[in-house]
């Protein structure tokens, strides 16, 4: 067997391997209570948890990363963006498949390209970005879903709420019968902060720690009623049913704008993203007529550079016809 199809197979195993881990960590029950949302506790049972969780750790590569990135401006932010997507990854965990993913699809790309040298490096670049930057835009993708499917469940949970209270229950015992009868995600959120409370944490606190997890308008717009109403008193019962009305108006008018703006979303998705499909396929199949954009940089790169400004520029107008603000 020669050493390029021994590469092509080891590579073709990491893919697997990697889409098999993805799978088993993307499953797993762990999240019951957040690991990576205890960083946001400032009480010193949350920061004990999370050092025993860390000690607890079986891979030697991640937890090596996780100790160098956790406490990192960037650590954070990955880790919030995980927790927000509902991801089962530590930070370490995220940016080590990460790297596996991009080095695994830049070697794939090198290897199936040509002889040349500078062809054979393009295409290893284009698998490192596609590695690095597609794992981003699922976490995004995750996160906009989650958020969706949130929103929707307000104006049912804000109810829930209502009903609650006006049978004697208080606000505690009213979030505490969210986090168990409502369906996910809105469950899982509010059972957080039952368990924040219940560790003596505030209800500011709390509230404050739930709207950074999950940054709704709406949800906002909730928890400000909320701190207002105990602040200053009055009936609580009443200012959530007023409140779960408007949100659901706001949401059955953002969904006929959605409708009638579809079209022109997808429309400049796909008009958009068709011009780099082709070029990536063209590079693959036949990378000497490709090429020639490289031959002369001048021509070549000035070609592709006002390509890739009017490609920016259209899809930003087609956006901004579609975003409308309710």
């Amino acid at each position: 067997m020669t050493p390029l199809a021994i590469l092509l197979i080891g590579s073709i195993i990491i893919l697997i391997l990697i889409a098999v881990g993805v799978f088993i960590s993307s499953n797993s029950e762990r999240t019951l209570v957040e690991d990576r949302l205890g960083r946001y506790l400032d009480d010193d049972q949350s920061k004990s948890d999370s050092k025993l969780k860390k000690e607890e750790s079986s891979a030697a590569l991640t937890d090596w990363v996780n100790k160098r990135v956790e406490r990192s401006s960037l650590g954070e932010r990955i880790a919030k963006n995980l927790a927000r997507a509902d991801l089962k990854f530590k930070s370490g965990e995220f940016i080590s498949f990460i790297f596996i993913l991009a080095g695994t699809l830049g070697l794939l790309a090198f290897l199936f390209t040509g002889t040349n040298i500078l062809a054979k490096l393009f295409s290893a670049a284009l698998g490192v970005a596609f590695g690095t930057i597609g794992p981003i835009i699922y976490v995004r993708s995750q996160q906009g879903k989650r958020l969706s499917k949130f929103n929707n469940q307000l104006p049912d949970m804000l109810n829930l709420m209502v009903n609650g209270l006006r049978a004697g229950y208080s606000t505690m015992q009213a979030l505490e019968a969210v986090s168990k009868e409502m369906p996910a995600p809105i469950c899982d959120e509010f059972r957080r902060v039952v368990q924040e409370m219940q560790l003596g944490i505030s209800m500011d606190k709390a509230l404050d720690n739930l709207i950074r997890r999950i940054p709704s308008e709406d949800l906002d717009f909730v928890i400000t009623a909320i701190n207002v109403q105990r602040e200053v008193g009055g009936p609580l019962a009443e200012i959530l049913d007023t409140i779960a009305f408007t949100i659901r108006e706001r949401i059955r008018i953002k969904g006929e704008i959605r409708v009638m703006t579809s079209q022109v979303v997808m429309s400049g998705r796909i008009l958009s993203g068709v011009p780099f499909f082709v070029f990536v396929l063209l590079w693959f199949i036949n990378n000497k007529y490709m090429g020639e954009f490289f031959n002369n940089l001048v021509c070549g790169g000035t070609a592709l550079a006002v390509g890739l400004v009017m490609i920016a520029i259209g899809y930003a107008i087609m956006m901004k016809i579609a975003d409308i603000e309710v």
